[in-house]
């Protein structure tokens, strides 16, 4: 028997570890120490890594001459120098679909949160301004429309959750077959500039790749209504912070809800931080009891099954490595 190791960089739920625990060719260590240089160090003799947060890059990866999987916790990989791992045909898994509700429902919250004005009802009752109810800021989401950007498990979630409270949904993503997106209800939007100056929300809910870097920045956001509102819940970077603050500011859009950023955690003095028409969150969207539960056991599942040769593609970000040399 084979004994292989695994490298948990990042405490992980228990539900995930007893997975490891129980296969007794696992041995396996959690890391806290996430810097690099430790990394280089502990997984000299890794076969396999499940990775929260922390950053793998090329040096890491290089320094793990026994990898054969890494296994991320959670479905975002712009931490993973994945073109390294494709070089070497070592498969970058991804637990899919363990917060896509999670995800969702945070973006509805963020909708919610900013159209029903619910931080400023709650600031009014606690100073006493019971009054606050006769001057109404707040809006129905019925009849409304939102463009949601990107029709994946997230995106096509917060789609029926919308469709829910009678919004009009567009939909656009070049990925997705378009019958896909009009079974669901949608309507199918291929260019995004034509489409803006119609939409009451915009949610994002793509990968962060060249192609989507700064998709929203100043042209973007001109185009956007000044009663509109924008949802960031994919990645930072996405978003043109700078470029979103003028926005704000101005009044150029009405607010935005964000839960993830350039930079992480942002500094203190951020402009962002200051606004009163954002609602932010520490890129928590993701993170619920459930679905700490599910990354962890589906980023063991796909440790195993790659060792045991089960992993399927559909789980893999670079999935071309595992057809083999060509």
């Amino acid at each position: 028997m084979m004994l292989r190791k695994v490298i948990v960089i990042g405490a992980i739920n228990e539900a995930g570890t007893s997975l490891l625990d129980d296969r007794p060719d696992i041995e396996y260590e959690v890391v806290v120490d996430v810097s690099e240089e430790n990394l280089c160090q502990v997984v000299q003799n890794a076969h396999g890594l499940l990775v929260r947060t922390a950053n793998i890059s090329t040096r890491v990866i290089a320094s793990a001459p026994n990898l054969e999987v890494v296994s991320r916790h959670g479905v975002g990989y712009d931490n993973v120098d994945v073109e390294s791992l494709t070089a070497r045909r070592i498969p970058l898994a991804l637990a899919v679909g363990s917060n896509a509700v999670s995800v969702a429902e945070q973006a509805m919250h963020l909708i919610l949160t900013l159209t029903k004005q619910g931080f400023l009802y709650h600031q009014a009752v606690q100073k006493g301004e019971f009054d606050f109810r006769q001057r109404p800021s707040s809006t129905c989401l019925e009849g409304k429309s939102i463009l949601v950007i990107g029709f994946g498990r997230t995106g096509s979630r917060v789609a029926a959750r919308a469709a829910a409270f009678d919004m009009n949904i567009f939909v656009i993503d070049p990925y997705i077959n378009p019958d896909i997106i009009r079974r669901a209800g949608g309507t199918v939007v291929t260019d995004l500039a034509t489409v803006l100056p119609h939409m009451d929300v915009v949610t994002i809910h793509c990968p962060k790749t060249p192609e989507t870097r700064n998709l929203i920045g100043r042209t973007a956001l001109d185009a956007m209504k000044a009663s509109a509102i924008l949802i960031n819940t994919a990645r930072g970077g996405i978003v043109n912070e700078m470029d979103l603050v003028a926005a704000l500011s101005s009044n150029q859009i009405a607010g935005a809800g964000i839960d993830v950023f350039e930079t992480e955690p942002p500094d203190i003095d951020h402009p962002l931080l200051a606004l009163p028409n954002v609602v932010l969150s520490p890129h928590c969207a993701g993170v619920t009891r459930e679905s700490l539960i599910q990354m962890a056991t589906i980023a063991a599942q796909n440790i195993l099954a790659a060792f045991d040769g089960t992993l399927q593609p559909e789980m893999v970000a670079n999935a071309e490595v595992l057809l083999g040399p060509t």
